[in-house]
């Protein structure tokens, strides 16, 4: 039954829109037209364009997609590193109604063909260093769907490049018109974007991103870093990588500068953050890590104050005091690819700089709590969808709530119903609830090693021997074992220059951990890591079963 304030008070264009990020880029050229939204390149090399500039280049490619008979609710797929033409990608696409499925770069031919035919692509930008990977994807493609390619050619960086496609990005934007008249989404449902999961089983997930998610999502990134107009953010971060957190977006909506990074490379980071004045940046901790440890005389130089968000792993007390070091500013965040990224945050408190270092870490590698415009993030028990006593001990599955969620799988039903059951999506990842309303992790359900029926936590193993400085990497994973049936297995990566022995790194977790809890094995060498920098257990789970 309606009451007094439905009468007569119908939503119409004058008091509604749908929610989408798209705005943020006509904002930002219609406010700050001259200001600088682009850099790419270094010296005298460099690539510079304004948010006028960038706004006209979204519209040319919405209007020369339509002409070719793109519209709403067709895939437009991109193969791109972190560029100008990704980040028009991000804009440009979605402005034509199509939906934006970024491909991850360094994924084998075989898996880019999947994703190719299962999102029915129609479209596909690639950059020309990733042609010969294109090619050979192409020619393993299952469907018979036409596929328009379009190249990339990053002349700063490379001359004569293989051609994969019927017409370069350039010459393909040149079709379009720079006034096209896009239009906004009829609906904050609609698709915006198709993210593929890593797929360590099986064939990879399609996570769809609607354009409400992606504007809020993109909003509060803003609020957790209390972000400034006209940042100067360094793309450190893969945008293919849940589109980079959102925040290609979200750097639109403040009118600030994406400073681009085809690869990352620590001197590269270094040269980008003192020549154009960095103030944010994001990357998983081997990212950090770089930088911590790149040689003092490098680091020289460097501006206090930069703003840096870790996630793919808690960060370490090393981590924190190296950051502390270089006067950096580090965010702990927490997510997945179907929360948009970051969805959490361990948000600091003003007291918690008076503590010891061990006691920040402690603090500070928790997954915190939800972002500002999340409806709630929790910890709840999956047998009963109620939440376990907020004890800092009571075990149960990370869940989230809200607005900040995928639409759900393509073409997967049965994993969409799954991932939702309980009106809740459910991260997979075990966690316990601090009195303060603080989530921790103690480790995804598949990767929890029981030994001999009692539970190990690899993240608590992980986490000494973080604490140990000659590691720079670590990761535990369970090993088959005839009497205790699963025991933990140590990998680490140490720091250049340093040799160590697993006796010293036994005698270390003696101090810190249970003697069930200490690794049977010690295993040392580089470790996988997948293009963001996580480090791939399933490879390590291989590799400890084998030997």
């Amino acid at each position: 039954m309606s009451g007094i304030f439905d009468q007569d008070l119908p939503k119409n264009n004058a008091n509604f829109a749908a929610l989408s990020p798209l705005p943020f880029v006509e904002r930002a050229a219609e406010v700050y037209p001259h200001k600088l939204a682009v850099v790419h390149g270094s010296g005298d090399q460099t690539l510079r364009r304004t948010w006028a500039e960038v706004y006209r280049r979204c519209r040319q490619l919405a209007s020369a997609l339509t002409l070719k008979g793109i519209g709403k609710g067709d895939t437009v797929a991109v193969m791109l590193p972190n560029t100008p033409a990704m980040v028009e990608a991000h804009f440009g696409i979605p402005m034509s109604g199509a939906v934006l499925n970024a491909l991850n770069t360094r994924l084998d031919p075989a898996t880019i063909a999947f994703m190719l035919d299962h999102g029915e692509a129609q479209v596909v930008i690639v950059d020309s260093e990733f042609s010969p990977v294109m090619k050979q994807a192409l020619a393993l493609r299952q469907s018979s769907r036409p596929l328009r390619v379009i190249d990339v050619v990053d002349t700063l960086y490379f001359g004569s490049t293989e051609s994969v496609g019927s017409i370069e990005y350039e010459a393909f934007l040149s079709q379009g018109d720079p006034e096209f008249a896009w239009q906004y989404p009829d609906d904050e449902w609609n698709a915006i974007s198709l993210n593929y999961t890593s797929g360590t089983t099986g064939n990879p997930k399609g996570v769809v991103y609607h354009h409400r998610g992606a504007a809020i999502n993109a909003i509060s990134n803003i609020l957790e870093w209390d972000m400034p107009k006209h940042p100067v953010y360094l793309w450190t971060l893969p945008m293919f990588h849940c589109n980079g957190w959102c925040f290609p977006w979200t750097i639109a909506a403040r009118a600030g500068v994406n400073v681009c990074m085809r690869k990352v490379e620590v001197q590269a980071m270094v040269d980008a953050i003192r020549e154009h004045g960095v103030t944010h940046y994001c990357g998983a901790p081997i990212v950090q890590n770089m930088l911590i440890n790149a040689p003092e005389e490098m680091k020289k130089g460097l501006p206090g104050g930069v703003k840096t968000m870790v996630a793919g792993a808690a960060p370490p007390a090393a981590m924190i005091e190296g950051m502390e070091r270089l006067g950096f500013d580090l965010t702990h965040v927490y997510g997945l690819t179907e929360v948009y990224g970051p969805a959490a945050v361990c948000t600091k408190h003003e007291e918690w700089g008076d503590l010891e270092i061990g006691e920040r870490a402690r603090l500070n590698a928790r997954q915190g709590v939800r972002y500002h415009l999340q409806r709630s993030a929790t910890v709840l028990d999956p047998a009963t969808m109620q939440q376990v006593p907020a004890d800092a001990e009571t075990m149960g599955e990370i869940m989230f709530q809200g607005n900040i969620a995928m639409k759900g799988y393509l073409k997967n039903p049965q994993a969409t119903q799954q991932a939702f059951s309980g009106g809740w999506f459910h991260s997979g990842d075990l966690a316990v609830l601090y009195p303060d309303g603080y989530i921790s992790i103690k480790d995804r359900s598949k990767d929890i090693i029981i030994s001999g029926g009692e539970n190990i936590s690899s993240i608590e193993i992980e986490d000494v021997l973080y604490r140990h400085p000659a590691v720079l990497a670590a990761a535990v994973v369970a090993r088959p074992d005839p009497h205790w049936g699963e025991t933990p297995c140590a990998f680490i990566e140490v720091k250049a220059g340093v040799n160590i022995a697993s006796a010293e790194i036994l005698e270390h977790c003696k101090k810190y951990l249970a003697g069930f809890k200490m690794p049977r094995s010690v295993i040392f060498g580089d470790l996988p890591k997948t293009s963001t920098g996580k480090i791939q257990k399933f490879e390590l789970r291989k590799r400890a079963a084998a030997d």
